[in-house]
């Protein structure tokens, strides 16, 4: 795995000739080596159509290609960071939370309302939390952000998991999300946390938790 975590804000990426890295604008705080730093257009490996699906969410966060023999230390804001490895599936997860990527990742854009339908729209609509959500494919590693720590719950087809949808991060695996409210839709608006709202999450799979609702 390319990052290797140094404390619970900070991780370091080992870089080979030949190999690319994708990173948040200004999530760089040093490096050592022969290392460039290029703007990224066209939103990773997912080429312009990625691009335009996160200008049109509101998620059009800067990226920046990282190539070349060294090392980089990577942080952002003081948040907690993540690292997760992923085999083959696939990661959802907000724009704002990616802190790096591998480049042999798959970047992509996700409609919510494909997986959550009206309820999914909702969801975006009243937590703040973006229609489209991103998603990495493929065999590598991805470095996240978080308010507080992270916790990994695995979600099993015997026991969804609820998330209250300000602390959800992100998931993998095979994974349906809905979202459920408890409250009648005159109470729903202005609601976006707490008992009002509940990301269930079935299947099979991993999600990730923030232990702060506080939006990055």
């Amino acid at each position: 795995m390319t990052f290797r975590e140094i404390n619970s804000k900070m991780v370091e990426a080992t870089l080979v000739p030949g190999q690319r890295l994708f990173s948040q604008r200004g999530a760089m705080l040093a490096y050592r080596g022969d290392v460039s730093f290029t703007p990224n257009i066209q939103g990773g490996q997912g080429g312009v159509m990625s691009m335009i699906g996160r200008r049109v969410a509101g998620e059009a966060t800067p990226l920046m290609t990282v190539e070349g023999s060294g090392t980089v230390f990577f942080g952002h804001g003081g948040h907690h960071i993540q690292v997760i490895g992923l085999s083959g599936d696939t990661l959802y997860v907000e724009a704002d939370r990616l802190l790096a990527f591998e480049g042999t990742l798959q970047q992509g854009t996700m409609f919510m309302g494909s997986q959550g339908g009206i309820m999914g729209m909702v969801r975006g609509q009243v937590t703040g939390q973006g229609l489209f959500t991103t998603t990495l494919k493929g065999h590598g590693a991805v470095a996240v952000m978080a308010h507080g720590g992270v916790l990994e719950i695995p979600v099993t087809p015997q026991r969804p998991v609820h998330v209250d949808p300000q602390a959800y991060v992100a998931h993998h695996g095979d994974v349906r999300n809905k979202l459920s409210t408890a409250l009648g839709w005159r109470d729903m608006v202005g609601r976006g946390s707490g008992e009002a709202f509940q990301l269930e999450l079935s299947g099979s799979g991993m999600v990730y938790v923030q232990a702060s609702e506080e939006k990055l």
